[in-house]
């Protein structure tokens, strides 16, 4: 199991390419725009600083094989839409989770979070031989956890109060996953139908 060095990941819908320092403009405007995205998040990248960090934060941590990011490109909407990215990666274990994702306002609700989701599930389990693939959120964060138990995640339970939020309180985080096995009985199948 190798750790890829330019992962493309292309359908009809959405194309998930590596995050690039040169992506900034493209993402910009949600940085400025829409700072209410990163509402739930622990760390948020409202502002120019802020995208400015968690791009140069994102791509670091890529360099030391902690992580993957993607840039988002909406094929439907020919625009950037946001951004994802595999995490907590651990080879040795054969595990991973999915997460950082999020998208600008006029991006959310329209089928391109199921289609991003396909393209990384199916590549974590089918090209990278994961057995797992784990997602959090805040525990308030209702809209994040409904999708990701629509994409066929498995609740395992809530980490109560364990990480910081970037205005200073702290979040519980709940825990779902997918596992290897539950992606070719059910999850990709499913996910594949309400693609379509």
């Amino acid at each position: 199991m190798l750790f890829p060095e330019n992962l493309v990941l292309e359908n009809e819908r959405v194309l998930l390419r590596p995050l690039e320092s040169g992506d900034l403009k493209f993402l910009m405007p949600f940085a400025q725009q829409e700072p209410g995205i990163w509402a739930y998040s622990a760390v948020s990248a409202a502002g120019e600083e802020g995208m400015k960090n968690y791009i140069t934060t994102a791509n670091r941590e890529k360099d030391l094989k902690k992580e993957y990011p993607f840039i988002i490109f909406d094929k439907q909407a020919d625009s950037y839409a946001g951004s994802s990215r595999f995490y907590d990666i651990n080879l040795p274990f054969s595990t991973t989770q999915l997460g950082y994702t999020w998208y600008g306002r006029k991006f959310q609700r329209t089928g391109l979070n199921r289609h991003c989701k396909m393209l990384m599930l199916a590549y974590a389990f089918e090209k990278w031989g994961m057995e797992r693939v784990e997602f959090r959120a805040d525990h308030r964060n209702e809209r994040s956890i409904n999708a990701m138990k629509n994409i066929g995640c498995t609740v395992e339970g809530i980490l109560r109060n364990n990480m910081p939020l970037s205005d200073g309180e702290r979040r519980s985080s709940i825990i779902l996953s997918i596992l290897k096995k539950e992606w070719f009985d059910f999850v990709k199948l499913n996910l594949q139908e309400k693609i379509r």
